[in-house]
């Protein structure tokens, strides 16, 4: 094989397993087609992904078969960064630590410390606590590393995240409703499983995963397994839905149980609390 072309042949690979994962997760079949047909055409390509983005951009790999938007963007991040977290939650590796080993300046001992003491699992997380100073209370990090953090979060988040959110999501009645058909489904057992890395000593399907479709949306439902939701003890509480378009362009919510105001005891979706209040009849 061309050594030019093997970076080609690893993302396919990440592909294919990607649509086997979601396979046997129950996804939609349009989404496991697509990505399988993302792979066969990298696997047939005679030109290096890499040098496509560096020379062309996203419009390059847009422009090769298969190829649209999300999937462009996906195989962007693996280039730049080496991870795809899209498949690292279809696997239960998710590590917010090796993440943040990601951004230049952040070595395993800072990631960590990083990690404990502000609770943050991504890097848009990582980012805010470092605008609003937070990242500055953490031991070893003063005001000159965290404008250095800042820096390089910027470059990596418009780097790797570049496609990044949809702009119009899901309204809350959906994205409500399938929060309701998660937790139904996990309490009575009816959903695959797979095996979270964190905070799981015994390795053992502990996180039941639902994939689902709410008119052109299509849904991925997991149960928080954030150090904070353990901490709070909301792992069966806090629901965390990624939603993707047809150009497989990906968002996020979490919809939790309000404990104060208005909204007690009612499902909400973090952020869009002026809508939940809409949708129960409130104002």
């Amino acid at each position: 094989m061309n050594e030019d072309l093997e970076l080609n042949q690893r993302i396919a690979e990440r592909l294919r397993e990607a649509a086997d994962l979601l396979e046997r997760q129950g996804a939609n079949p349009f989404r496991i087609g697509a990505y399988r047909r993302a792979a066969d055409t990298l696997t047939h390509l005679d030109r290096d992904v890499e040098a496509i983005l560096a020379r062309e951009g996203m419009d390059g790999l847009m422009a090769l078969p298969g190829i649209g938007k999300g999937i462009a963007a996906n195989i962007a991040e693996i280039v730049h960064s080496g991870r795809w977290a899209q498949l690292d939650r279809l696997r239960g590796t998710a590590d917010p630590i090796a993440l943040f080993r990601t951004v230049p300046g952040v070595g395993p001992e800072l990631a960590r410390s990083i990690h404990d003491h502000l609770h943050a699992d991504t890097l848009e997380e990582l980012e805010l606590a470092a605008h609003d100073g937070r990242l500055e209370q953490v031991p070893g990090i003063g005001t000159r590393r965290a404008a250095a953090l800042r820096a390089s979060l910027e470059h990596v988040l418009g780097r790797v995240r570049s496609r990044r959110r949809v702009a119009n999501g899901p309204d809350v009645a959906a994205t409500l409703d399938v929060d309701r058909e998660y937790r139904d489904k996990a309490e009575a057992g009816a959903l695959a499983s797979i095996v979270p890395r964190r905070f799981n000593p015994d390795q053992t399907r502990t996180l039941p995963v639902l994939h689902t479709q709410r008119g052109p949306w299509h849904f991925t439902a997991l149960y928080s397994n954030t150090a904070r939701a353990h901490d709070l003890g909301r792992t069966r509480d806090w629901v965390v839905l990624y939603f993707y378009d047809d150009h497989h362009q990906e968002g996020q919510h979490t919809v939790v149980t309000e404990t104060h105001g208005p909204l007690i005891g009612r499902r909400v979706v973090r952020g869009r609390e002026a809508e939940c209040r809409r949708h129960y009849g409130l104002e």
